[in-house]
This record gives C-alpha cells, sequence and structure tokens, in this order.
C-alpha cells in the first residue's frame, strides 16, 4: 500500500510539473532570470509609455530625490578604473545604496529618483577602449532596479565625471574629436546595456558641464580654465553635443527608438538655457525630449547657507518669474525637469517650508518634474526617513500619489493662485532712492552680504556694513566689517561689487569712479581699469572682482568711453587677501565726461 501511495503522489508532482510548464505561473519576478527592473516584455514592444508625450509623462515623474555624491563619485586619479565596486560608490561618504533606502524615498512621497554616474571610472578610453567595466554596469542595473521595483520612474546620466567634459574646449582640435568619440560610445554602451528597460528609464545626456565648462581643464587641475571656446561657440558645441546624444540613443534599437530624453539646458542655467542660442535637438521619435536645468536661488541661501533668511516679498518674484520662463519650453511641447534643487545647509524650519512649499506649487503650476538635490541632508540614508517633519509634509503633499486623483488643469491653477498669494501677502521691503552698498561672497562663500541686483537682500550675520543714499552727482564710501562674524574674518573674494540700487533708472549713463579702495586697512595700488555696467538695467554695478566675467559687456561704459581697455574681472587680485577683516570704498558718480 505503501509504494502505490508514493507512486501516485509521484505522478500528481510529475502532473502539476507539467502544467506548470505549460501554462507558466505567472509575472516572473524582476530577479528571476533578468537583472532586477529589466522588462520581460521583448526589447522595442510598445509599454505604456510608448504614445505618452513628454508632458504627460513630467506628470507622471511627480515629486523627485537624487541619490547624490553616490555614483558619480568615483575618482579615477584616486581609485583608476579597476578598484572594489563599492569604492566608487562610497567615495564621497555616502553609503552603498540598498533596496530598502530607495523603497524608503517611495514611501516618503518621491516618485521618481535620479541618479548621478561617473562612467569614466568604468572605461579606459586613454587607450582607446570604450567598453563600461561589466561589474559597474551591473551596479548601475541592480540600483535602476531597486527604484523601478519601488514602481519611481528613474533618469540616469553622465555626471561630472572627472572632468573629462573640458576635452571639448581644448585648443588642440584632435582632443575636441576625442572628446566628441567618448562621447558617442559611451552613449552607444548605456544604450546597448539600457534598450530592454522600457521608458520609465530616462537617459540624461550630461549635467552642468554643457555650457562654459567645456572650457575647464580636463586634465584634473581644480579650479582653472584651459579651455579657448567663445561662449557662442560653446553654445554651437553644446546644441552639437546634444544632437548627438538623441541620434547616438535613437540609433541603438530597443526602448531606446521612443525613450524620453532628458536635454541638458547650457550650464543647466534657466536664464542661459532660455537664451535663443541655446537649440533643442531634433527628434525622430515625436514628443519625447524634456529640457533639464537646475535652481539654487539665491545660491548664498540654498548652496552655502552664509544667508539664513528667505521669503520677502523680492524673493518670492524672483522665483516665480524665473520659473515661468521655462513655459517657453512647455509651450514648444518640451516636458521640463529641474534636475536639482534644494537648501543645502538648511534644518528645516518656516523658512525653508515656504521655500519647498512656493517652489513645488510653481512645479505644479507650470508642470514641471522637481528633482530635489539630497545627500542625507533632507532623507536620512541611514535610517531611511525624512529627518524633518514639515518637510516630510511638503514632499508628500506634493507627490504624484497625492495629487493623481485631481484633474491637472485644476492643479494647475490652483497651484499658480497659492504661488501669486504667497508673492502678494510677502513683506515687502520698498527702496525708492538709489542705495550704494557693497556686495561681497567669500572664496569659501561662507560669508555673503547682499549679493544681487536686488537690496536689501540676505547676509552673513554679524557684518557691519555702511551704505549709502545716493542723490545724485557726488562723492560716496561704502564699507563692510566682517570682525564680528563667527570667523571674525573673510576669507578671499569670490565675488564683490559696488552696487547702486535703483541707479539705472534714477542716473541712467552715470559712471562709478573708484577714489581709493582701502582692505584690512591699507590703501590698494589699483593698477587696472574698472567698468560701470548693469545686469537687470535697474541696478548699476562696478565688479571689484567677478571671477566669472571673461570679457567686458557689451553695455559697460566708462568716463574716458573706452571700456574696452578694462579689466573685465575687476580692480581685485583675490590672491593678495586671505583674510579680509574690512573693506571701504571711497568713489564718486557721476555723468560719463
Amino acid at each position: 500500500m505503501r509504494s502505490k501511495k508514493l507512486r501516485f503522489t509521484a505522478l500528481l508532482l510529475i502532473l502539476a510539473m507539467v502544467i506548470t510548464a505549460i501554462c507558466g505561473c505567472g509575472k516572473k519576478s524582476s530577479t528571476d532570470t533578468k537583472a532586477a527592473g529589466e522588462n520581460e516584455t521583448q526589447s522595442g514592444e510598445s509599454s505604456e509609455y510608448t504614445d505618452m508625450t513628454a508632458i504627460e509623462f513630467t506628470r507622471l515623474m511627480g515629486n523627485g530625490i537624487n541619490l547624490g555624491n553616490t555614483l558619480e563619485s568615483g575618482d579615477r586619479s584616486k581609485l583608476g578604473t579597476n578598484s572594489a565596486i563599492n569604492l566608487y560608490e562610497t567615495n564621497w561618504g555616502q553609503p552603498v545604496t540598498t533596496k530598502e533606502m530607495v523603497q524608503g524615498m517611495k514611501d516618503a512621497g518621491f516618485d521618481s529618483i535620479r541618479i548621478p554616474i561617473a562612467w569614466t571610472c568604468a572605461i579606459n578610453y586613454e587607450d582607446g577602449d570604450y567598453t563600461i567595466r561589466q561589474e559597474f554596469m551591473d551596479r548601475i542595473k541592480e540600483v535602476v532596479g531597486y527604484a523601478l521595483d519601488a514602481d519611481m520612474k528613474v533618469i540616469i546620466n553622465d555626471h561630472w565625471d572627472n572632468q573629462w567634459w573640458g576635452m571639448f574646449g581644448d585648443e588642440d582640435t584632435s582632443v575636441r574629436e576625442s572628446a566628441m568619440t567618448l562621447y558617442k560610445e559611451m552613449w552607444k554602451n548605456i544604450a546597448e546595456g539600457f534598450k530592454d528597460y522600457d521608458e520609465r528609464v530616462v537617459f540624461e545626456g550630461a549635467n552642468e558641464e554643457l555650457g562654459d565648462r567645456l572650457n575647464d581643464n580636463w586634465k584634473n587641475t581644480a579650479g582653472k580654465q584651459t579651455g579657448v571656446l567663445t561662449q557662442d561657440e560653446c553654445y554651437e558645441t553644446v546644441n552639437t553635443i546634444n544632437q548627438t546624444f538623441v541620434d547616438v540613443v535613437r540609433a541603438a534599437g530597443g526602448y531606446n527608438e521612443t525613450r524620453f530624453l532628458l536635454i541638458p539646458g547650457y550650464d543647466t542655467n534657466i536664464a542661459k538655457t532660455c537664451d535663443d542660442r541655446y537649440k533643442m535637438p531634433t527628434d525622430t521619435a515625436k514628443d519625447k525630449l524634456i529640457v533639464s536645468v537646475h535652481y539654487y536661488d539665491p545660491s548664498n541661501y540654498c548652496i552655502d547657507g552664509s544667508v539664513a533668511n528667505w521669503g520677502v516679498k523680492a524673493d518670492y518674484t524672483n522665483m516665480n518669474t524665473t520659473l515661468q520662463t521655462l513655459t517657453k519650453f512647455t509651450d514648444a511641447g518640451y516636458g521640463v525637469i529641474i534636475g536639482e534643487w534644494g537648501v543645502l545647509k538648511s534644518e528645516g524650519g518656516e523658512d525653508m517650508c515656504n521655500y519647498y512649499e512656493n517652489f513645488l506649487n510653481n512645479c505644479d503650476a507650470y508642470g514641471y518634474a522637481p528633482m530635489l538635490w539630497d545627500c542625507s541632508t533632507v532623507y536620512d540614508r541611514s535610517t531611511c526617513k525624512m529627518k524633518y517633519d514639515d518637510v516630510a509634509k511638503i514632499i508628500t503633499k506634493h507627490s504624484f500619489a497625492s495629487q493623481k486623483d485631481t484633474d491637472a488643469e485644476e492643479l494647475k491653477a490652483a497651484a499658480l493662485k497659492k504661488t501669486q498669494k504667497a508673492e502678494s501677502d510677502a513683506q515687502d521691503v520698498v527702496i525708492e532712492d538709489g542705495t550704494a552698498w557693497i556686495m561681497f561672497n567669500s572664496s569659501d562663500y561662507q560669508v555673503s552680504y547682499a549679493v544681487g541686483d536686488d537690496h536689501p537682500s540676505g547676509s552673513t550675520s554679524g557684518i557691519k556694513a555702511e551704505e549709502a543714499v545716493v542723490t545724485g552727482e557726488g562723492t560716496y564710501t561704502v564699507s563692510l566689517d566682517f570682525t564680528e562674524t563667527a570667523g571674525k574674518y573673510a576669507t578671499s573674494f569670490a565675488f564683490s561689487a559696488i552696487g547702486i540700487y535703483n541707479g539705472e533708472t534714477l542716473f541712467p549713463g552715470y559712471v562709478i569712479d573708484i577714489q581709493e579702495l582701502d582692505i584690512n586697512g591699507e590703501k590698494v595700488d589699483i593698477k587696472d581699469k574698472w567698468y560701470t555696467t548693469s545686469d537687470n538695467k535697474k541696478c548699476t554695478r562696478l565688479n571689484l572682482y567677478n571671477g566669472w566675467v571673461d570679457k567686458v559687456p557689451a553695455e559697460a561704459r566708462t568716463s574716458d568711453g573706452d571700456p574696452a581697455s578694462a579689466n573685465p574681472t575687476g580692480v581685485i587680485v583675490p590672491e593678495d587677501y586671505t583674510q579680509i577683516q574690512t573693506i571701504s570704498v571711497t568713489f564718486t558718480y557721476g555723468p560719463a565726461k
């Protein structure tokens, strides 16, 4: 009896296996036979996203977050290209990414994730070998799989990447050609590796490097620019690179033919990207292109934290006005992703929450997808939870999961009203006269005073400022004293200028002429010629030091009528001043003679 029962049981098991083989056992898990997140459909088959437009897709992307300072941290000069894979991921102090970490981001209200990547840490391009190291590609796919398994949309790019982008601006044309070869081959390999991943995976052609940074010193000498391209040539090169990106990906087959492509803006700067010299590429796929920009304004509040406050009317006006300009792209049928934004050094609180709320309302109003830049500042990767309850509530409120049942047009209209009301209700600090002051940012960005064309604006606690009310032609003195700040001094110059608020409207055509410049109580022997200009046709400026300016602006003016002979960057040599206790400028203001 026992042997018959065993034989009968065996027959049942065999029959069950046959039925399973014929009928299948439901959809496979994402890790059964393929890399996590790879599609079960065959390459090139349609997905639910294939016929979706970029504007429709960016709404689904909702509220996103960056996996910052992680897979882009691979330093070739330190690690080479053959180190343990985890070292490339943890080189800038972030932990190894886990499935739980990514799922925690989704649970916190983030619908999408942007994964910055430094691919050249896995490519021996100097030897003419453009193959991406398989272990590195597998790790990228694994992290992408975590996100797809969490039902998130994903962006992957080439990010920073050891400054190789400066090859595009090198004076040697053969180096520029090598840069384009590297770019093409890199994206051929990436597109091939992900061709079976559907349109939930978005490719971004670069990060902030497409623009003025094409002139970076690509040989890893930090802080220097050695390229020879003019800005017009940089724009032309950016347009060429972006078109190449689209062409290479589309030719790679599979889902690459209809994948959404994120096209980096010029410097990812909103104003520079809205410049008519910047052109979106042509595309064989219809309505699949998205433009990428970043927003960290004002930088002394968002990035370096030298200013602790945000929220006067001018702050709201600047944010609302700037973000509205991006409708240039949505009106033309392109999606818009704010690939990075955030308040990087803040710890929650009312100002930060007001900033977050108004920024995200703008994104809702215009249909942009925001990707918060975060390196465990807001979302704690060790606990897989948000750090601040007030910020967490805002993120959740603006997630696609929370908004999906609201009509898109109703959502936009309501969000726009909120931005307008926030601006209307904000404290309005009005200055109608011509106030003169010194704008200042230290070289380490830890000390800042009233940088920008609006005044008053934020400043580091402890600074004593002497300002002047400009009533017309005359002599005026302005100064800054840093001795009562936390550090007792400012470290050299990143930027400084004399500003005269309303100068262009109250006193059109007037010029500023320095009579005496004192730093730390000692008179500066000025050897270079200065010039007067304006960035916004309202505030008059004279650059004391501005390292970002490489040529005298076309609108510049001088007393002698010859601005071309002025020094574009100003009259101060930053290297001469490592510690600044005080700075004072006496100047005359009046019509050009």
